[in-house]
């Protein structure tokens, strides 16, 4: 069945400094994005504590890249992302959107809290300059905490924050069905792209093979960065207005 689209009024003008905000930040999660693809290809990243402390020491620009730096700058567009979104959105969603809303700073703070690749370089640099092997074992067991801390599906771990930012963006690209500011591209695309990204959380738990991890992981980001493009390119027209 066709969505019904909600007559609603047009986008709020006394937000379009957050409007023109919100659609910058989302081209620069496609940048985020994409660089990251593109890195992760080019310097994959290492397998156990002691391979990340000798990148760190070594390469501690690649090392910080590679220890998921690019989402730091990722998620705190988010940031300016979702508000903007929920205010040209709540119209068309009233309660939906606040639940949107809740979700995606819940999902940032989470990451927030959770990743910390600059206390990963100092205990790395604390690890080269320790004098005994006591203190050099008790900065692996730091270093390892630090790594599981981050819960990125990349060291087998459970991504909570980025979980959330995904159902968040599910619900929005929802409500866009129902509203008038963005096309049912950009509706549809969202979906298609959320939904693949969930859909690996289901793949996680049934295997971990490279290929399969694959299969789902580059199409979810691609459809992503596609998704944010049409995002932040009206959110930008909307803010021009």
């Amino acid at each position: 069945m066709k969505q019904q689209r909600t007559r609603v009024e047009p986008p709020d003008p006394a937000y379009h400094g957050l409007y023109k905000v919100g659609g910058i930040a989302a081209l620069v999660v496609v940048v985020c994005l994409l660089a990251e693809i593109v890195f992760f290809a080019i310097y994959p990243q290492p397998a156990t504590v002691d391979e990340w402390f000798t990148l760190l020491q070594d390469r501690p620009l690649v090392g910080l890249l590679d220890f998921w730096a690019l989402e730091v700058v990722m998620y705190a567009m988010f940031a300016l992302m979702f508000p903007a979104l929920y205010i040209v959105l709540r119209q068309a969603g009233p309660s939906r959107m606040v639940v949107v809303l809740v979700l995606a700073l819940l999902g940032i703070a989470v990451f927030f809290a959770t990743n910390n690749p600059v206390t990963m370089l100092s205990l790395s640099h604390q690890h080269a300059a320790a004098a005994t092997e006591a203190e050099r074992s008790a900065l692996l067991a730091a270093g390892q905490a630090v790594l599981a801390n981050t819960t990125q599906r990349a060291v087998g771990g459970f991504n909570l924050g980025l979980l959330l930012v995904y159902v968040a963006g599910l619900i929005a690209s929802w409500v866009m069905l129902r509203g008038q500011s963005f096309t049912r591209t950009t509706a549809y695309l969202g979906l298609a792209a959320h939904a693949l990204s969930l859909a690996d959380y289901v793949r996680q738990a049934l295997t971990s093979a490279p290929l399969i991890a694959l299969l789902f992981v580059l199409p979810g980001a691609l459809l992503l960065a596609a998704w944010c493009v049409l995002v932040g390119r009206r959110l930008y027209q909307l803010g021009a207005r």
